[in-house]
């Protein structure tokens, strides 16, 4: 037996444990027993409660001493007497079973619904008739005072099977495409069908006809529910004579009043599940319990509040509430079939009374915990045990964050991993302690292959990050900000690429290096005075404080002091003027390396004598003269368009350097609707010009000027 507890509600399952074989003797039954916890804890309620393979349906018995069960394979059915807690008798059949109806208090006579579209009737000693139906049904429903089953499946139809004539009567036509389930009022025989289109038909059986519909899809959809897709009705079921509950297929539960069209709770079970069954427990409480295939989920039927949760290891097929208890048997797909049982929600049937002595022992006295005998891992720890190809298998159960272990295997793995971990901590310690020997060697540091000289530089830039304290905040961010370059990928072509090489050799680099080298220089001297200041403290009486102002020292002395002072503050002068001397004889440098170089072009060109040209293929010889020769006179009396026409291109822009020797050329755009334009324009220039004619062929003859003269 295995005690859970959810929602501060105890709940134990009954069918936990593992099971022992009939043909085990007793002798080893007990040894089993002695050594096994799981055999030792397991309560065997009901012998042989399970199926070969799956069990799809379950149901009690209306006088409460039969249950019955079916599953598969074969495809068959179970009959248990709670008399003697074992099975009454089993029956195979020729196609699995959908759904049953016992007619009966017990299980003289029953009805099953099979998957090849046949029903199929039991009598108390076996088959007693079998029929088909037109098309493949899906449940049914039996009305006690007309004697009428009513089938539903895919189609439209309610089929009518009445069992006292033995014949089909007249079906009810609906407007679903198809009809899921069925159920049957106790109180007025009132009769609904919920269909795939998410809606709900009521027929009054003594009329045949349609009295009402709801839309439980559209209601289904609100602002607190997780709707994919159109909701179907997947599961109906009344309480009394004005409320019913509807199960879709997205996991939303709709409690209806038959007197609104509204519904008056709507449930989201949050999983998008198909709701397969809806039942309602009043006993102690008024509860609604909805089963999805993962979960059965008991709330309060006025508030919605959450009361208590079951969750199996496998999908669940159908539920079954004992009546007046708080037990409750689920099909499943699995081979043993379960039962769970509730004090809170109500006693132990009668046939099993001795369970709630067994109860209250237990919560009497320390139970263990769920997990005692599992040890929670998360998944760095599984990997460090070698166990992660287990997830996903039976020996790991997820739960949170990380996966529950069985203790024993747990043991058995630290015990392996144990060794390794020692050795893997000698390891760590003696490279640490090679590393600490290593750091107080001399480190040499490798130099890239361009631009060395200034990856030194920045070299050291870096060292003198640790003493930037007593520089100041913003100098210690601006070394740093140069020593980063260093690592900083963008950087990485100036030390790589030989196309960044530093040309000394170049102008703008023998013009600007002198005042990079003097603010080298001022750099130095900062640090160093700031260093000096940080390890020495001022004395009374020198040249820190101001000398002018001490009454100790003569008039001689003052003079001397003031000069010392003016040199100090003459010296930033001086040392402005060292730099334009150093620019200036720069300068004159280059204009002599130039004069130099001009000079043997020159000298040069003497020695090789005169040369001759070749006109070149297809060029005509036009003089040596052209419109830019013109004299500048006659260039500035000339007109503005005359002058546009004179120039070389009068899109290009040049403009003059302003330092070093470089420049820069480019032209500007035009846009395509300014050059069309133009283009344009002049096109229907020319057009004119073709179509003006000449008069010179029209000439007076008159003899005077103001006279009459012939053509």
């Amino acid at each position: 037996m295995l005690i859970q507890s959810s929602n501060n509600v105890k709940i134990y399952n009954l069918s936990a444990g593992k099971s022992l074989p009939e043909w085990l003797s007793d002798r080893k039954k007990r040894a089993l027993q002695s050594k096994d916890l799981d055999i030792r804890r397991r309560v065997e309620l009901i012998q042989d409660f399970d199926m070969p393979g799956v069990s799809t349906s379950i149901k009690v018995s209306k006088d409460g001493k039969y249950i019955m069960a079916t599953g598969i394979y074969k495809p068959r059915v179970r009959c248990y007497e709670v008399a003697n807690l074992s099975m009454k008798f089993e029956r195979c059949m020729d196609a699995e079973v959908i759904k049953f109806e016992m007619l009966s208090e017990d299980y003289s006579k029953v009805v099953f619904l099979q998957c090849d579209r046949f029903v199929e009737f039991h009598a108390q000693y076996g088959r007693y008739y079998r029929t088909r139906i037109p098309k493949f049904g899906r449940d049914l429903k039996y009305h006690f005072q007309s004697c009428n089953l009513y089938i539903v499946g895919t189609g439209p139809d309610v089929y009518r099977l009445n069992l006292e004539e033995g014949r089909f009567l007249n079906s009810f036509q609906t407007e679903a495409t198809t009809l899921n389930v069925c159920d049957m009022n106790p109180f007025h025989q009132l009769f609904v069908c919920g269909s795939k289109e998410g809606k709900i038909e009521a027929w009054d059986p003594r009329a045949r006809n349609r009295v009402g519909v709801l839309d439980c899809a559209l209601h289904a959809v609100t602002p607190d529910t997780q709707v994919i897709g159109i909701p179907q009705v997947t599961a109906v079921k009344f309480r009394d004579a004005l409320t019913m509950g509807v199960g879709t297929s997205t996991g939303q539960i709709l409690l209806y009043d038959l007197r609104s069209n509204r519904p008056t709770r709507v449930k989201d079970h949050r999983y998008g599940l198909p709701i397969k069954t809806v039942d309602f427990h009043n006993l102690n409480h008024d509860l609604v319990a909805s089963m999805d295939s993962r979960i059965v989920r008991l709330w309060d039927r006025n508030t919605g509040e959450p009361y208590v949760s079951v969750e199996a290891t496998s999908d669940l097929n159908d539920l079954c509430l004992v009546p007046n208890s708080g037990m409750m048997f689920m099909a499943n797909e699995d081979k043993k079939m379960l039962t769970y049982y509730i004090p809170n929600l109500g006693p132990a049937p009668r046939w099993c009374s001795f369970l709630d002595s067994l109860t209250e022992e237990l919560e009497e006295g320390e139970t263990a915990a769920v997990y005692d005998d599992y040890k929670f891992l998360t998944v760095e720890e599984l990997h460090d045990l070698g166990f992660s190809h287990l997830i996903g298998t039976n020996l790991l159960r997820a739960y949170m964050h990380g996966y529950f272990i069985d203790m024993r295997l747990y043991r058995k793995a630290k015990s392996i991993v144990e060794p390794l971990s020692l050795t893997r901590y000698k390891q760590n310690k003696v490279k640490e302690t090679i590393d600490q020997q290593r750091s107080s060697r001399v480190q040499l540091q490798k130099l890239p292959a361009v631009n060395r000289e200034l990856a030194l530089k920045l070299m050291e830039d870096s060292k003198a990050v640790d003493d930037a304290e007593a520089v100041g905040k913003k100098s210690a961010a601006k070394l740093l900000m140069k020593s980063n370059i260093l690592n900083d990928s963008r950087f990485k072509d100036l030390f790589v690429n030989p196309n960044f090489q530093i040309d000394k050799s170049s102008e703008e680099f023998r013009l600007l290096n002198p005042a990079v080298s003097r603010l080298d220089k001022i750099r130095e001297k900062r640090i160093k005075k700031a260093l000096v200041e940080d390890q020495f403290e001022p004395v009374k009486g020198t040249s820190l404080e101001n000398p002018l102002m001490d009454d100790e020292f003569s008039d001689s002395e003052r003079k001397g002091r003031k000069r010392t002072i003016s040199s100090d503050d003459s010296s930033s002068s001086s040392d402005d003027e060292s730099l334009r001397n150093e620019i200036k004889l720069q300068h004159k440098i280059i204009r002599e390396e130039k004069f130099q170089k001009r000079r043997l072009e020159r000298e040069q060109e003497k020695l090789e004598g005169p040369k001759f040209m070749a006109l070149k293929p297809g060029q005509k010889f036009q003089g040596f003269r052209s419109t830019n020769d013109q004299p500048k006179k006659k260039l500035a009396r000339a007109a503005l368009g005359e002058r546009i026409h004179l120039e070389e291109d009068v899109n290009k822009i040049k403009l003059a350097p302003s330092a070093g020797s470089r420049e820069m050329t480019f032209t500007l755009p035009q846009s395509e609707r300014v050059t069309k334009a133009r283009e344009q324009a002049q096109q229907h220039h020319e057009e004119r010009r073709k179509i003006i004619r000449s008069a010179n062929h029209l000439r007076t003859r008159g003899r005077g000027r103001g006279g009459r003269g012939r053509y």
